[in-house]
């Protein structure tokens, strides 16, 4: 809601400005998409890597009880 609101406040200010940034959100958001995914995937990758340095410990505990 405050994005919205601050591109009404600049539509009102400078509206060539509010127009090249509500045709260029759309590019850069499509530009921007694989560095996301490739983030979320790296993040899988180190969640599983600790999940697997963990998995002794919680199988100790689980015998230790």
């Amino acid at each position: 809601m405050i994005h919205f609101l601050l591109f009404l406040i600049l539509a009102v200010l400078c509206w060539p400005l509010a127009l090249i940034a509500l045709v260029l959100f759309p590019i850069v958001w499509l530009l921007l998409l694989p560095f996301r995914i490739l983030g979320l995937a790296i993040g899988g990758v180190f969640e599983l890597i600790g999940a697997l340095f963990y998995l002794p410990a919680r199988i100790l505990r689980g015998i230790l009880g």
